[in-house]
């Protein structure tokens, strides 16, 4: 993805531009590059190829936010962790086809003399992505695990399989429109006769009549309906880690592919732990004389008590590591490290004994033993020579 241009960039936008700005850019700059301009350029082509694919995600509500939020990442199936169901992905691919696709949008620009092209009313299209999001615990994110969830959704009509009609009857071929689902209407002017296209008035653009529609889903081949789905969730994933389910969004339309779900994951907190990607952070107090002396002292693990060396001359907000103790990388599923800053805690209650131990310990004490302390002094001394 590195050689991609951003998609605001490509329009001549910046990020955050309103629908119509978007659709007033993509105008521009479709006609500018469009090939039957610019015939047999093939830089032109590329240009509008770029645009076409930047529409196509800005123009979408769903990918453009995924896209806000993610990046490439977020709307390029090979950014992900693989794909299939239950398989751990990125989002889906922007999905534009070739260069009638551009012109479909705005349903074909009819007589502008930019080649024709107008838009399928039966063509095959994807359902609508759906996205949920799924709170689970540090355990669960580390270890992995399958969860089971609700959804409700759009899902094709068992009565009529989605075609819409009542069983043993089927659509019918708009005769006005022939099944294209758009009119053509011509009008004489000054410059000589322009032609135009708009959407038939008769079957809505679809190219079809339904004379006996389904009582169950009212014609529209689609019901809403809870479904449970079985998520598995792999090792390692972090908050707005997403889970790709595919297939698994609303029907789609005219025998088009379903689309797809996507799982963005919350990752609660752990009691001790702080994660940094695939290292676990840890702040452990100890004594003054562990600290001195050197230690062996017990840390949690993920699985079991761990055992960290304290060396002797331990200093505050040292830190050690414990390699390959954190957590199991998502793809590569190579372990992170565990981090532990370790805290002298002075003691705030101390017999009359132990008073006269440190004091005396205070007096033995060479100042060539604390090397901060000797610094500090010499500096102090030499400012006020």
């Amino acid at each position: 993805m590195a050689d991609k241009r951003d998609y605001y960039e490509v329009l001549g936008l910046k990020k955050g531009a309103s629908e119509d700005e978007i659709k007033s850019a993509f105008r521009k700059m479709a006609m500018k590059y469009h090939p039957d301009r610019n015939p047999g350029d093939k830089s032109a082509e590329e240009k509008f190829k770029e645009v076409n694919e930047a529409y196509s995600v800005l123009s979408d509500p769903d990918k453009k936010e995924k896209y806000d939020r993610f990046g490439f990442a977020g709307v390029d199936p090979n950014a992900g962790f693989g794909g299939g169901q239950g398989g751990f992905s990125g989002f889906g691919g922007t999905g534009f086809g070739g260069f009638e696709d551009i012109f479909n949008m705005f349903g074909g620009f009819g007589g502008s003399g930019f080649g024709g092209y107008t838009q399928s009313a039966n063509a095959p299209r994807k359902g609508r992505d759906i996205e949920k999001h799924m709170n689970i615990s540090f355990n669960e994110a580390v270890f992995g695990t399958t969860k089971k969830i609700n959804l409700t959704k759009n899902v094709e009509c068992e009565t009529c399989h989605g075609t819409g009609a009542a069983p043993g009857t089927s659509k019918k071929t708009c005769p006005t429109c022939g099944g294209s689902g758009r009119v053509r209407t011509v009008q004489n002017t000054v410059f000589g006769q322009m032609q135009s296209e708009r959407t038939c008035p008769d079957c809505g653009g679809t190219g079809q009549i339904n004379e006996t529609p389904c009582k169950d889903c009212g014609g529209t081949g689609r019901v809403r309906k809870t479904v449970s789905l079985n998520v598995d969730i792999p090792a390692g994933v972090d908050n707005d880690s997403v889970i790709t389910l595919r297939g698994q969004g609303e029907p789609g339309y005219n025998g088009g592919p379903a689309g797809d779900l996507y799982i963005v994951l919350s990752v609660s907190r752990h009691e001790m732990f702080e994660r940094r990607g695939d290292d676990l952070w840890l702040k452990v107090p100890i004594t003054f004389s562990q600290a001195a002396l050197g230690d062996d002292i017990t840390i949690p693990g993920l699985k079991d008590k761990l055992i960290c060396k304290v060396p002797a001359g331990t200093q505050p907000g040292t830190v050690l590591r414990l390699k390959g103790k954190g957590v199991p990388n998502v793809r590569t599923k190579a372990p992170g490290d565990i981090y532990v800053e370790v805290n002298i805690e002075v003691p705030t209650r101390l017999t009359s004994a132990q008073k006269e131990l440190i004091r005396q310990f205070g007096e033995s004490k060479s100042s060539e033993g604390y090397a901060k302390r000797k610094k500090f002094s010499d500096t102090l001394k030499d400012l006020f020579k």
